[in-house]
């Protein structure tokens, strides 16, 4: 393989802080086979106006973030416009103190494109449609008002669309105009970065701006919207969804359950147009019947696992829960052949350590900590990087005396008994106890 060094210094950097690269995903892909086939298919049903929705589970470090980031980056192969971002204490999908609104001003600055991958693609979307329009005036000979008013024209039947479409006529007469600063007001309203409904009418003359309340209706727009501009739809990846299952107040969490629920019967019955999701998550986030998606009697009757494939101890790869299923040793042997040869820039014949001492360094790991390492192998990854990166400064190193020094141990993952309370964020530091911004949080 010719590998650039650029794409291989950030995937090896990345592999050694134990995080998700964003490039390079396929250079060291292995295993699960079916699963992205399976996805491939919701994919391909995206890309002709359909809809799909994902649950991925699987535990700490079982590489649910580097499964979703491949997905995501072959859906930018396919002409899908993907967006990501990981749900936090400040951002969920329902709240009523802007933590919808920021979870949605996340996924608008991440979305990307084939062309712009690393993300803040939104205003090359609104350019292209916008080019697009003016291509479609010149075959009919007509004004490009007329077009893009009548390609517009099924956003204002959706909530919000009067709105929406308001701004993107708004962003092409800024543009014709050459008014820049409208032009970047129009994309802050697109982003959600308005907050109150005075700046928003002041600066392009709309009566809503994107709140708590509108995040999911806005995200409906705005797939169809792409589907407008040329592309084949939206690709929206949901990870550290574990962080609801961590609410501590009951109502928060069904309150964000809910919102699932509008997003699952949406998709399952053809609701919306080419919209994806792909949603990260945790064993207990979904099976944990006191605080989990179970614990939601009508999530729970739409994603119980198929007693017909369970009985005949087969996996159902069309559920819309797809458990992540452990890497083999032949898999795992694999993964370790391929990271060093990245790291080598393609070069087997540079390599540092032989077939044999990857063996040896896998029987090691599983002495250490067991099967884990095969349903969890990111700090055995981080691991092998390490000893590579120490055998290349010092080549005079014996890797087999190495091998047996180094301590692997058992990766316990987040914080999972992190209980988050849900305040208002203007109440952070208000309380009786002192001026503490972390009492909100309690172990």
């Amino acid at each position: 393989m010719n590998i650039r060094p650029k794409d291989r210094d950030a995937l090896i950097q990345a592999l050694r802080a134990g995080v998700v690269p964003n490039v390079g995903q396929h250079l060291i892909q292995v295993g699960r086979a079916n699963e992205i086939e399976s996805l491939l298919k919701d994919l391909e049903r995206v890309a002709v106006g359909g809809t799909a929705f994902r649950l991925i589970i699987g535990e700490y470090g079982s590489g649910k973030t580097f499964f979703l980031n491949l997905i995501r980056a072959i859906g930018l192969e396919k002409k899908l416009v993907a967006t990501s971002a990981d749900l936090n204490p400040d951002r969920r999908l329902y709240g009523s103190g802007g933590q919808a609104r920021s979870l949605y001003a996340e996924l608008a600055k991440n979305l990307s494109t084939k062309s712009k991958p690393e993300g803040g693609a939104l205003a090359g979307i609104v350019e292209k449609f916008i080019y697009t329009a003016e291509g479609e005036a010149r075959t009919k000979n007509v004004g490009v008002d007329i077009v893009i008013h009548e390609k517009l024209e099924r956003l204002s039947e959706m909530v919000n669309g009067y709105d929406f479409a308001h701004v993107i006529e708004t962003y092409w007469k800024a543009s014709r105009d050459n008014n820049q600063d409208l032009k970047a007001n129009a994309i802050r309203w697109l982003r959600g970065e308005y907050t109150t409904k005075t700046d928003a009418r002041n600066a392009l003359g709309v009566r809503t701006f994107v709140d708590d309340a509108s995040f999911y209706d806005q995200l409906k727009l705005m797939s169809l919207f792409v589907r407008l501009s040329g592309f084949t739809g939206l690709l929206v990846c949901l990870d550290e969804m574990v962080n609801l299952y961590k609410l501590s107040s009951r109502q928060a969490r069904e309150s964000n359950y809910e919102q699932i629920l509008r997003m699952l019967n949406d998709t399952l019955q053809g609701n919306v147009e080419g919209l994806g999701f792909l949603l990260g998550g945790t064993p207990e986030f979904l099976n944990d019947t006191r605080r989990g998606l179970f614990s939601y009697s009508a999530l729970q009757s739409r994603l119980a696992e198929n007693m017909f494939a369970k009985s005949a101890g087969v996996i159902d790869f069309n559920h819309p829960v797809l458990k992540l299923s452990s890497l083999t040793p032949e898999d795992l042997l694999v993964l370790l052949g391929k990271i060093q040869t990245v790291y080598v820039y393609g070069d087997e014949a540079r390599s540092l350590i032989p077939e044999d001492g990857q063996r040896a360094f896998m029987n090691h790991c599983y002495q250490r900590i067991g099967e884990a390492y095969f349903r969890t192998p990111r700090t055995t990854i981080t691991s092998w990087v390490n000893l590579l990166s120490v055998i290349e400064q010092n080549p005079s190193l014996d890797w087999q005396q190495l091998t047996g020094q180094i301590d692997v141990k058992k990766d316990m993952g987040g914080s999972a008994d992190l209980e988050v309370e849900d305040v208002d964020p203007g109440t952070l530091g208000t309380s009786s106890t002192g001026d503490d911004e972390f009492t909100s949080f309690k172990l």
